[in-house]
């Protein structure tokens, strides 16, 4: 067996919270406070390890005991290529791993060449759920997203996603509608002028409720809408020639969940402006090779993340090799056992360890404890 085989695999679910409950959106019901998040440590025969999320059988694991590190990447010897499809199920452990062999940061592993150290990665609160439904009151529910908005300003935050789309399920279309336009004024008074906002209808619009709250809200400077409605090119077309003829410069988020298979097509038409594919699904080698290409059709970059924190971390890796990256999309949480403490906001800035590997410490016990609550272990025989 080569010496840097993969000996081990450990898998748990770590639980953690959020500061506060997340309300819904427009097609969910409330997310709550709690989340988990999976994680897998592997173990190499010369005694290395690293962690990091992964969704993981037992079956997958044992599979994937015995290859060697090196035969893992996409292109031998070129880390900054990521990991090879076959091993994307534990590619987050494996480039842990492999940064902390280097004695480098994941982002310098990966080709990053930044003269600016610590690296900063700017960010966004994306913690501004439907959160007031309870509350039929309108005053009463502005000032409870205004209350949540000023949170996000005391941990850092300086830009701000605001889930709209109201009326779709959860309030009548136009209660639910001013509802929104009247969220998103007062966040914005809230925040200040120079703040990012941005805001979230997951798919609960249509063209013309789309065009209403944009006019109605042009005040606030909208930096990006995400998902208005289903993908469709004839809309985004529609749209995008409508906000030139209205001045509006409003750019078009898509591609988190069940992405439309031409999203590519339309973003390299100019129909998209931000992609959004998910940082852990299709995850962080596939943003490596992605990347370069939407920079090269001038198209923004910002991968989404939501349900819980890891996602928040790994983001930060991403930035400084793509070119025309956003913001990471911070999902504040405390997770069981993983200290992230090297990971600093301020003024809408992350401060990314330089610690090798994610910047992340795992507590052994915590995560052992774990494992056998609701885990599993694979060893090579």
């Amino acid at each position: 067996m080569a010496p840097t085989s993969i000996a081990s695999i450990e898998w748990a679910q770590l639980k953690g919270q959020r500061p506060r409950r997340a309300g819904c959106n427009a097609r969910l019901g409330e997310h709550g406070q709690a989340v988990t998040t999976p994680i897998a440590r592997i173990r190499t025969d010369d005694g290395s390890s690293g962690f990091g999320w992964a969704r993981l059988d037992p079956s997958r694991a044992k599979s994937l005991l015995g290859i060697n590190l090196t035969d893992t990447l996409a292109s031998p010897s070129d880390p900054s290529t990521g990991i090879g499809t076959p091993f994307r199920a534990i590619e987050y452990p494996l480039l842990d791993l492999l940064a902390k062999r280097a004695g480098k940061p994941v982002y310098a592993l990966v080709g990053s060449t930044t003269s600016e150290l610590p690296l900063r990665v700017p960010c966004y609160d994306t913690s501004l759920y439907i959160d007031e439904l309870n509350l039929s009151d309108e005053a009463e529910a502005i000032d409870l997203m205004v209350n949540e908005a000023y949170e996000g300003v005391a941990r850092g935050h300086r830009a701000f996603k605001i889930k709209v789309g109201r009326g779709a399920m959860h309030m009548p279309l136009e209660d639910g509608t001013r509802r929104d336009i009247a969220v998103i004024h007062a966040v914005r008074h809230a925040v200040g002028q120079d703040a990012q906002l941005m805001v979230d209808a997951n798919n609960g619009y249509n063209l013309n409720l789309t065009k209403r709250v944009l006019v109605e809200t042009a005040e606030a400077r909208l930096h990006w809408l995400e998902e208005p409605f289903h993908e469709d090119a004839t809309l985004y077309r529609h749209l995008k020639a409508w906000l030139a003829a209205e001045g509006l410069s409003v750019l078009i988020a898509d591609g988190e969940g069940d992405a439309s298979p031409r999203l590519l097509d339309w973003a390299r038409q100019g129909l998209v402006d931000v992609i959004q594919y998910d940082v852990r699904h299709p995850g962080f080698s596939r943003w490596l090779e992605l990347g370069p290409t939407l920079d090269a059709w001038d198209v923004r970059s910002a991968p989404h993340n939501y349900g819980e924190p890891y996602g928040n971390y790994a983001s930060c890796h991403l930035a400084p090799v793509i070119e025309r990256f956003e913001m990471v999309e911070w999902d504040e949480a405390i997770l069981e056992g993983v200290d992230a403490t090297g990971y600093r906001l301020r003024n809408g800035f992350v401060t990314v360890p330089m610690e090798p590997g994610f910047g992340l410490d795992l507590d052994d016990a915590a995560f052992t404890r774990a494992v056998q609550r609701d885990g599993f272990t694979v060893t090579l025989a």
